[in-house]
């Protein structure tokens, strides 16, 4: 794994072993993920395990076994839409406005969810060890909510999948190397920004139906909330107020499964 690291108050590249920056003298400490590092799991098998990435893919799975089995008496289709999946007509006929979030964590197929879940299991770590929980957690909602909402506008069918989310954490790697001018910034700019054209082309391809306004909507928002969001820094007023962002962002998205949970169980 890359030792290297930003200083939170200078924004020089200095190691992970560093307690006071070199070039600035300020005390750094432990970066915000190492404060609340949950270390290896099954006996070290999977070694870069992140406890928010681990949670979103667990949840993801998890409605994966729900829909499948739901779907073998109603179809796949009808299931994804019962468990939230996007379909404009629910949103902005019936305001049903928590499908733009139950949507990002549902997937239509095997195939859709193992490819989005190795993306997302490797990226998302990359993502809170830069950018902490708290910008994650924040970065992944407002990515997935926008995603979809670009999708509601552009198409009107049904659609679903994590990759909102995840094109939204490529833009934020994009930003942090936009922010960051230095060989390093430059190296991460470059390599993000590839991801984000291979899949942008990828999803041009038909056979695949993929949902590239979803992919472009939490691109956009990605990269926006990251080049804002910045690096965390130890305490301070900006750490409190996206530790309250974020803990608003998990409180929405409990209550859009409520809402889903509520719909569902209503009499159709």
């Amino acid at each position: 794994m890359d030792k290297r690291r930003m200083c939170p108050n200078c924004r020089a590249f200095i190691t992970t072993s560093d307690r006071v920056c070199p070039y600035c003298n300020e005390t750094v400490g432990k970066r915000a993920v190492e404060q609340r590092e949950p270390g290896a799991i099954l006996g070290g098998f999977i070694p870069h395990a992140r406890f928010t990435t681990v949670i979103i893919l667990v949840i993801n799975f998890g409605l994966f076994v729900a829909t499948s089995m739901y779907g073998k008496e109603v179809g796949e289709g009808q299931a994804l839409f019962a468990f939230g999946a996007k379909l404009r007509l629910a949103i902005v006929g019936y305001h049903q406005w928590w499908r733009l979030v139950t949507a990002g964590f549902l997937h239509g197929g095997i195939a859709h969810i193992l490819m989005n879940s190795w993306v997302l299991f490797d990226l998302g770590a990359q993502v809170e060890e830069v950018y902490g929980t708290s910008r994650l957690i924040v970065l992944y909602f407002v990515a997935t909510v926008c995603g979809f909402l670009a999708s509601t506008l552009w198409l009107p069918g049904l659609s679903v999948g994590s990759s909102a989310g995840i094109f939204g954490l490529i833009g934020a790697m994009i930003a942090l190397g936009m922010r960051h001018r230095s060989a390093l910034g430059d190296h991460i700019r470059s390599l993000y920004t590839r991801w984000a054209i291979y899949g942008l082309i990828f999803g041009l391809l038909p056979f695949f139906q993929i949902d590239n306004a979803a992919h472009i909507g939490g691109l956009a928002a990605g990269f926006g909330t990251g080049y804002v969001a910045g690096m965390p820094r130890i305490g301070g007023v900006a750490e409190r107020v996206w530790q309250a962002l974020a803990i608003v962002c998990i409180l929405l998205t409990i209550l859009s499964f409520l809402e889903m949970y509520l719909w569902f169980s209503r009499p159709q």
